[in-house]
């Protein structure tokens, strides 16, 4: 039986001090437009995929939410009792609820990461530069280093020119190799805000003798103001490029926030305690992950864990535990989490520790039946089977089989529930078709399909492809967060209201909220 809340008893259990998992089931699109400010996004399309991911611990205290006038949370919290979940409880009236009983809710994504940056430029003062200021400098051939601090895949799709990525978790390790000179002023930039203030202040609170800023709103800052971004730019860090230099300084920053050392053993035990849930983090780069890591870790990359925690914890007052094999970029980031309330932890050692963990329990993806291209194309010829494209909406318009339909989980079964054909999945990720068939369509004959391959296996056989760039309609598309996309696509109106949204965050703030963080005060920093 289904165990509901109100918003009142949910707001006091998110400031109690116990751990909570408040999970917004809805697709990214939905949650983007409005959700609760500690909401972590776990689409119901996603769930089983995601959810031992960021709630490892079966025990802690979950609450799921969608809209308010659907069904999907209910859907979910028993999805996750199945998953042997023992402690959920729905939001009664969801998010709509939320707003009727005088609570906030929030447009975007990652709102706890990005309502920090507005509060640490608030308290640091961090210095920033203006898009018309760094082009003057760039034009001038001052002697400035701008460096970007998003992960590579970012930095690909636009950049200021002349810059290098260097993404913010990689800053305190790698700085040094590529600014050697101490008289060389630095410039820190991302898309919008977070990132350019956060990987500035991570230099200055390091002590780089370098004049260091922040460009001001980034690359939409500078396409705001009419100068040229550069696309498909790969200058980044060399991956041997790291050093420590400055791992007294890190050591000391993290002192400073009184970011704990904790030794294997420690973490041995933490992991063994069954009423506290752990995230062991390694922060490093992805190409060192792949290359080897600590059993039982996740990749975290440290720039990530700071801007979009969210997507790698999903239990607010759980134990992190950072490491690296450097003894820099760890503890540097750890003093960040710190600060934003996290309970962050740096392993001893790092990865040559010797911690060994059990990896998060995991369910299988239960079987679906394959069909090959070739075969589904001539079961289409003959009209036998009906094709449901469960890729997201935006990779549905750019391409797809020509008689398939768009649908997406939490509408899949009322999709399809007219339909006497055969159904035949269409997805990148076979897991997310299987979830999906076995929760939506479980009594479905004859039982469905999947394309192996996918649209890929589709696309070798030499098998057309239809594209459809308004179709599904943007009312349908609610895995897809426009405002947040259409900024970078040459709108600048986008651009313009997405960054007055960032500056507007913190006013946003109740008491309680502003309260969880643990910045230094003014006067203690000055």
């Amino acid at each position: 039986m289904t165990s509901f809340i109100d918003p009142k008893t949910l707001k006091s259990w998110l400031h109690d001090g116990g751990e909570i998992a408040l999970l917004d089931v809805r697709e990214h699109g939905q949650y983007g437009e409005a959700h609760l400010f500690y909401g972590i996004p776990l689409p119901f399309s996603r769930l089983e995929i995601d959810a031992p991911r960021l709630v490892p611990r079966r025990g802690v205290r979950v609450v799921v939410y969608d809209e308010g006038d659907a069904d999907v949370a209910e859907r979910a919290a028993a999805r996750l009792a199945v998953l042997g979940y023992t402690d959920v409880h729905v939001l009664q009236g969801g998010a709509r609820a939320w707003k009727a009983a005088g609570y906030v809710l929030f447009a975007g994504v990652n709102l706890p990461s990005k309502t920090f940056g507005e509060l640490a430029e608030e308290v640091y003062h961090t210095p920033r530069v203006s898009a018309d200021q760094l082009a003057e400098m760039l034009a001038r051939k001052d002697k400035v280093v701008v460096l970007d601090g998003r992960p590579v895949s970012e930095f690909h799709k636009m950049n200021i020119p002349s810059a290098t990525c260097c993404p913010n978790g990689e800053l305190a390790y790698r700085v040094r190799q590529l600014v050697p000179d101490t008289t060389t002023p630095i410039v820190i930039n991302c898309a919008g805000r977070t990132r350019s203030i956060i990987g500035a202040q991570t230099l200055i609170n390091l002590g780089l003798p370098n004049p260091v800023y922040a460009l001001e709103n980034g690359t939409q800052g500078w396409y705001l103001g009419d100068h040229t971004l550069e696309h498909g730019g790969t200058r980044r860090y060399a991956d041997d490029s790291g050093n420590t230099d400055l791992r007294p300084a890190a050591k000391a920053l993290a002192a400073r926030f009184d970011v704990p050392a904790v030794n294997a053993q420690i973490v041995q035990q933490w992991a063994a305690d069954t009423s506290r849930s752990l995230f062991l983090c390694d922060v490093r780069t992805p190409e060192e992950f792949a290359a080897g890591s600590l059993p039982g870790a996740q990749h975290t990359p440290g720039g990530q864990l700071m801007q979009a925690g969210d997507q790698y914890f999903g239990v607010r007052g759980a134990r992190l535990v950072l490491f690296d094999n450097d003894g820099v970029r760890a503890p540097t980031i750890a003093s960040w989490l710190r600060q934003m309330g996290h309970d962050a932890s740096v392993l001893e050692g790092g990865l040559a520790s010797g911690l060994s963990l059990a990896p998060a329990a995991a369910p299988g993806a239960p079987a679906l039946a394959t069909i090959d291209a070739q075969a589904l194309s001539a079961r289409i010829e003959r009209n036998e089977v009906a094709v449901i494209d469960l890729r997201g909406s935006m990779q549905f318009r750019a391409g797809h089989i020509p008689q398939a339909r768009w649908s997406i989980r939490p509408r899949l079964a009322g999709d399809v529930k007219s339909e006497t054909r055969q159904l035949v999945l269409v997805a990148d990720d076979a897991a997310l078709a299987a979830w999906a068939a076995a929760s939506e369509l479980a009594g479905h004959s004859p039982a469905p399909l999947l394309l192996a391959g996918g649209m890929a296996a589709w696309r070798a056989a030499g098998l057309p492809v239809e594209a459809t760039p308004a179709l599904p309609a943007d009312s349908d598309c609610i895995d897809y967060l426009f405002f947040v996309h259409d900024r970078h696509d040459g709108n600048k109106e986008a651009a313009r209201r997405y960054l007055a949204w960032e500056t507007g965050l913190v006013a946003q703030l109740d008491a309680q909220e502003r309260a969880a963080f643990r910045l230094p005060t003014a006067a203690s920093h000055a």
